[in-house]
């Protein structure tokens, strides 16, 4: 590789980091441990090509042009969380995963077969976790737990917020939101 190539990749990779929070190649390389996953699952699974997975994570091409596969991501990191936290087995890893596979993407929120109970009105899981969706996609954990840090002395209830969202488990976040309706 020569010294333009390097310096387009380590762009690239800056570029990732703004927008996804860190670079695509370390982001897909935990979805693919986490989730127990080779190169082409991940691909498949998202809705990319193999070469284009692999342009993401070399940093060849920076940006994920298609919408949906942005959330698929973010759903994707949402279960990569919830297998870590024993919420989900490895058995409902995978069938979550041919489910996400299929979505079409679009506003996930506008998406009523996925996100609604049977009557209708946002389970308070599927809320919780566009909570925690939309956090993870502006910053990373470790920058969240900063921001808290930084909040706690003069808005402690905010600096709760973000880190029982923002980098706390699902479970807690189920139990702070239904805590917080009442």
């Amino acid at each position: 590789m020569d010294a333009a190539q390097q310096e387009a990749t380590a762009r690239a990779r800056e570029l990732q980091r703004n927008w996804y929070g860190e670079p695509l190649g370390t982001l897909f390389r935990r979805l693919i441990d986490d989730l127990g996953l080779n190169q082409a699952r991940l691909a498949g699974v998202l809705g990319l090509s193999a070469p284009m997975l692999s342009q993401l994570m070399s940093g060849q091409r920076a940006k994920i042009g298609n919408p949906a596969v942005v959330q698929r991501v973010q759903l994707l990191q949402d279960l990569a969380g919830q297998v870590a936290d024993g919420s989900v087995s490895a058995a409902e890893a995978t069938e979550r995963m041919d489910e996400i596979k299929k979505s079409q993407g679009g506003s996930v929120l506008s998406n009523t077969t996925q996100t609604t109970s049977g009557s209708g009105a946002p389970t308070v899981k599927r809320v919780v976790r566009e909570i925690q969706s939309l956090l993870r996609s502006v910053a990373a954990a470790g920058d969240i737990i900063e921001a808290a840090d930084t909040l706690a002395p003069t808005h402690p209830e905010l600096a709760e917020f973000l880190r029982v969202y923002g980098a706390g488990r699902t479970s807690d976040a189920v139990t702070h939101y239904q805590a917080h309706q009442n």
